[in-house]
């Protein structure tokens, strides 16, 4: 028989140790997410996977926001953002501090996840793009490289927020 946690007994750390622990050395770079619900979602998972920020670009809804909290419920106290008006700024800047960009998206010369081995020595922002267009080509032209989910189905794309998910669960258990 499985019994089901209560929220008190997972040993969940307050906002407070998050911010204070140590992070892995990763960070979500949002491309004109329109959907607030889409950033929320991406606070959330930031927060479970405990990397060290996100950073929102162009037309993202930022903090405070009631559709945000929806989804990120609070994860938008804990996980340090930013904001750039345009995503090509954020990246030369994380670019300029060190950062490998990667570029998630469908695109020539990609890397499939499952064949991305992360290098302990670096710290890796992941781009997302927009619902409709992914990741703007501007942005993939200043990428280190691509990063492409396989996908089996009829479909050619998966929500954001899944793909946010999924990229944050697999680099972070490389590091583990």
């Amino acid at each position: 028989m499985f019994r089901k946690l209560y929220n008190e007994e997972l040993g969940r750390i307050s906002v407070e140790e998050y911010k204070s622990s140590q992070k892995h050395p990763i960070a979500v770079v949002l491309d004109n997410v329109r959907s607030g619900h889409n950033v929320g979602s991406a606070f959330r998972s930031a927060d479970a996977f405990r990397i060290e920020k996100v950073v929102l670009c162009g037309i993202c809804a930022v903090p405070p926001s009631q559709e945000i909290h929806k989804t990120a419920l609070g994860a938008e106290f804990s996980v340090p953002w930013e904001h750039y008006d345009n995503t090509v700024d954020a990246v030369r800047a994380l670019k300029e501090d060190g950062w490998t960009l990667v570029g998630v998206e469908q695109a020539e010369n990609s890397t499939m996840l499952n064949k991305f081995e992360p290098q302990a020595d670096r710290r890796y922002a992941f781009v997302f793009g927009n619902e409709v267009f992914g990741v703007g080509q501007d942005v993939m032209d200043l990428c280190d490289m691509a990063l492409e989910i396989p996908q089996q189905g009829t479909k050619h794309s998966l929500n954001v927020s899944v793909s946010v998910g999924i990229v944050l669960w697999d680099a972070v258990r490389r590091y583990i």
